[in-house]
């Protein structure tokens, strides 16, 4: 990412790690209590960029420290997984916290749906998920940690909606209009 990336909930097994080591393993005893962080070089649309990855596993535990993180993240997976409705459902607590903490209508986010590799226990509809990804217009995309589903594309989509947030963001260069200033008879830039 550019500089920066936070994410609340991550509901994956520890898909920091596969993303830190670049191999393709499946942690299957993860630990939703405790907190992590990973920073990963990667390169997204030939740009290198530096991923720095905080997975607070949703806990409330974390409570007091979340929107500290929010305060500094530049963009945020927003991840529940399709076999579990409750996450889904704080999903939406995390969507409006992040846009109170920074103080804005819009910000760089990216509605995961993971576990889709069991879709056959699937308690979220895909159309509820991307019902809500349309009304708060954020993105929706469904991965998989085990089967290795959009584990990578999730992070570097989140990048390329920071990208496109701070393009916007980022005021136009002024213009110059050189003129002169007769009277002293020394030419002025005015800017």
């Amino acid at each position: 990412m550019l500089g920066e990336l936070d994410s609340p909930p991550l509901p994956w097994p520890r898909t920091e790690r596969i993303l830190r080591t670049g191999k393709s393993y499946f942690v299957s005893d993860y630990d939703p209590t405790i907190e992590d962080s990973y920073t990963k070089i990667c390169t997204i649309d030939g740009t290198p960029t530096r991923l720095d990855i905080l997975d607070t596993a949703g806990q409330e535990e974390f409570g007091a420290m979340r929107e500290q993180y929010m305060r500094t993240g530049e963009g945020f997976l927003l991840i529940y997984a399709i076999n579990d409705r409750g996450s889904f459902t704080e999903i939406s607590k995390f969507h409006t916290q992040i846009l109170r903490v920074k103080d804005r209508d819009d910000f760089p986010m990216i509605l995961v749906g993971n576990k889709a590799d069991l879709d056959l226990q699937r308690q979220v509809p895909k159309e509820e998920a991307l019902a809500f990804a349309q009304e708060n217009r954020i993105p929706y995309m469904e991965a998989s940690a085990k089967i290795r589903l959009n584990v990578d594309e999730s992070f570097h989509e989140v990048v390329r909606a920071i990208r496109r947030f701070q393009e916007l963001e980022t005021p136009p260069a002024p213009t110059v209009h050189p003129t002169t200033k007769e009277s002293s008879g020394c030419p002025c830039c005015i800017l």
